[in-house]
């Protein structure tokens, strides 16, 4: 079955048409590495963000349907989940949380998540004081690190203003050995190899470019400040 075909198999098996049907749907498969289970909840979750801050919905759906390069014929499928999620009265911390525990113990994955959502909430080319806020509380529910947070939100705004052993999630008296180690560690992690592997849709492998990025500019800095002393 295809991508499509997945998530269409899902929203037909939810009891009725609502989020909170679809959302128990994928927990009652228990299918976490399925890129269909993945792309659902990025769905459901960026509606959810984009009602809640109150930027115009369209252009974020408009961001989210471009870089998920959604095939013309299957706008549908995306659209109804969408719409479910913007229609339903429970706000987004519920579902971040529902989100958090399909994925709970795979901080990658929410990672993942969560650097889908910080792309749409730019929609319009500025992260807002409100959207980083939600983004931070979306952080919570999660359950994810801080480091994870920054590295994320570094891709997005830039590495200028933050701390690059923050980014990294290493101590700044972390020996260059170790430091090494956590590096190749946190590359290997973020290849797209092992983000199709951990049920991420071949459409967004892309989000590991600017965030492996983030990461080589915070690796970067560091060496050179040890180099420099």
């Amino acid at each position: 079955m295809t991508l499509w075909e997945r998530i269409a198999a899902i929203l037909e098996s939810a009891r009725d048409a609502t989020l909170s049907a679809v959302m128990d749907a994928i927990e009652e498969r228990k299918r976490r590495r399925d890129a269909a289970v993945f792309s659902i909840a990025l769905i459901a979750l960026s509606a959810k963000m984009a009602k809640a801050d109150g930027i115009a919905t369209e252009d974020e759906f408009a961001a989210f349907r471009d870089f998920f390069e959604v095939p013309p014929a299957e706008e549908h499928k995306v659209r109804l989940v969408y719409d479910l999620a913007k229609a339903d009265v429970a706000g987004y911390a519920s579902y971040a949380k529902q989100v958090g525990r399909l994925f709970r113990g795979e901080e990658a994955v929410l990672e993942d998540v969560l650097d889908c959502l910080f792309h749409v909430a730019m929609a319009d080319g500025v992260l807002h004081p409100g959207e980083l806020e939600l983004l931070h509380r979306i952080k919570d529910a999660f359950g994810i690190s801080e480091a994870c947070f920054r590295r994320v939100k570094a891709a997005h705004v830039g590495l200028d203003e933050d701390d690059p052993y923050a980014v990294l999630g290493v101590a700044h008296d972390m020996p260059t050995d170790e430091l090494k180690k956590s590096y190749r560690q946190l590359a290997k992690e973020h290849h797209p190899d092992a983000m199709l592997a951990r049920g991420v849709p071949a459409e967004l492998v892309s989000i590991a470019e600017h965030r492996m990025a983030a990461i080589n500019e915070a690796y970067e800095k560091v060496m050179a400040e040890r180099e420099a002393a």
